[in-house]
């Protein structure tokens, strides 16, 4: 039972629970229209400290098409903690406001800190360089939908290792499945962290590294690129020595399985040419299609709506 819990990172839900609710997911997206009132009555505060495209807007159109409201803030200099307010006491201030918050910030542990304080679930849209749950749950879904299985795929990771909180939520998630592997690609400047490589060491969970794009296609169930973020970086030279080192293209799909999909947390930067995008392996833009579903679950789960 997920009522009233928070969903701070990737491991707070159990692999059972996960399955849950990613079956209710399932069911809106064959079904859409019949959860149009569900959350009828129910008011989800979005506090964006930090830009957002997909993440925000699915939310909005999840709790909208649930028959929901929406208030917030896309930028913080709107709220009062332009005038130096703390995170706890917003987090106390605005869940006497609504059932539900969303949020997203650029320090790590922020949303976690948020939780602490408010008196309704918090879910957490990203935070810095740690954790991004509710993208896995999208990810997770797309994975279920095209591949119809968890157990026994493998799946590379593509690109910013180091600061990629998407990438870091997938791994720590999908691990907890049966008989996967992993092949971690990036430039050594931009590796996996080692306390993910540290445990599933110890989980005895089969990992691999490497440099090569081309190499490792043709292993791969499921190639999940990502963008080198800019907005990780401290140094601008360092950033533009590394943001093109790895782009798909048409021929390097070209040695890809005919079932393996190709996935991107968005937005694309340089690493997938657009001549990919027609290619039916590339299933990103429906992955943000799935983004809205699996986070109409969520909310429907953490109100006990469901």
């Amino acid at each position: 039972m997920l009522k009233n819990r928070s969903l701070i990172g990737p491991d707070d839900f159990t692999v059972a629970e996960t399955d849950e609710l990613l079956g209710l997911a399932g069911r809106i997206v064959r079904e859409p229209g019949a959860f149009s009132g569900a959350c009828a009555g129910k008011l989800l505060a979005s506090l964006f400290y930090e830009p957002s495209t997909r993440t925000k807007f699915s939310f909005d159109a999840a709790m909208l098409r649930l028959g929901g409201q929406t208030i917030g803030f896309s930028d913080p200099l709107t709220s009062s903690a332009a005038k130096g307010e703390t995170i706890a006491d917003s987090a106390r201030t605005i869940s006497k406001y609504v059932d539900l918050i969303v949020v997203r910030h650029p320090k790590e542990g922020a949303a976690k800190l948020i939780s602490r304080y408010a008196d309704c679930p918090v879910i957490n849209a990203g935070d810095g360089g740690h954790h991004h749950p509710t993208q896995t749950l999208t990810d997770l879904l797309t994975i279920r939908h095209y591949k119809k299985r968890f157990e026994g795929l493998s799946i590379g990771v593509c690109g910013d290792l180091k600061f990629g909180r998407t990438i870091h939520s997938l791994v720590t998630s999908f691990s907890r499945y049966e008989n996967v592997r992993f092949l971690f690609i990036s430039p050594e400047e931009l590796a996996m962290p080692g306390y993910i490589r540290e445990d599933l060491a110890a989980r005895k969970i089969p990992y691999a590294e490497t440099d090569s794009l081309e190499a490792s296609i043709p292993e791969l169930d499921v190639l999940y690129m990502s963008r080198v973020q800019r907005e990780r970086f401290i140094s601008e030279e360092e950033y533009l020595r590394l943001k093109d080192f790895f782009i798909l293209t048409k021929d390097k799909m070209a040695l890809g399985k005919p079932d393996m999909i190709v996935m991107h947390p968005l937005p694309r930067i340089n690493e997938i040419a657009a001549e990919v995008d027609d290619d039916p392996r590339a299933v990103y833009f429906e992955q943000v299609r799935f983004g809205m579903y699996v986070r109409m679950a969520l909310i429907m789960k953490l109100l006990g709506l469901e």
